[in-house]
Order: structure tokens, then C-alpha cells, then sequence
């Protein structure tokens, strides 16, 4: 398994994310419980946001993004992924 760092920009159609959110949060929390999401989370602007995904290449972390419901909804403006070299990091609980 490899590590991506995925980063989304968001469409400017507010209302239509804050209706999909709850939705899309539950597929990621899925993904959090089945290993294929290390973390998630928006940007303090609410522009896009990152996510780091757990995944055997690059083809797995487009389908996980293609079966996310942001994707038929519209929401996302442009993606960027690239597979993610994690070196220095804080170990839990520290």
C-alpha cells in the first residue's frame, strides 16, 4: 500500500456542498474504517481540502475519488494527486 496526497478544489456552489457534506463525510468515514483513508479534512477557507488516502496505486485512489459523492454532484472544480512520501511525522500520542 502507498500513501496519496489528494487535494480538491471546490466549485463556488456553496449551498450544493453543504448539502452533499453529510453524505460525502459518511463515505469518507467508511473509508477511514476500511484502511483506505489515513485523514481528511477542508481547508480553513472552505476552498477544497486535503486528503491522504491508503491505497495499492494510483487507479484505486481514482476510483475511491470516483465513487465519492462530490463527484456526480458537481462540487469538485479540479483534483491534484500525488503519491506521498511520508518521512518526518509525529507519533501518536506524542
Amino acid at each position: 500500500m502507498a500513501l496519496f496526497a489528494v487535494t480538491l478544489k471546490f466549485t463556488d456552489d456553496e449551498e450544493r456542498r453543504q448539502r452533499i457534506r453529510p453524505t460525502h463525510r459518511e463515505y469518507l468515514k467508511k473509508l477511514l474504517d476500511d484502511g483506505k483513508l489515513h485523514e481528511s479534512g477542508p481547508f480553513v477557507d472552505d476552498s477544497g481540502a486535503l486528503l491522504i488516502y491508503d491505497a495499492a496505486d494510483l487507479a484505486e485512489v481514482q476510483e475511491l475519488l470516483a465513487n465519492d459523492p462530490y463527484a456526480p454532484n458537481g462540487i469538485v472544480e479540479s483534483v491534484t494527486i500525488n503519491e506521498w512520501n511520508r518521512v518526518i511525522f509525529r507519533e501518536s500520542g506524542s
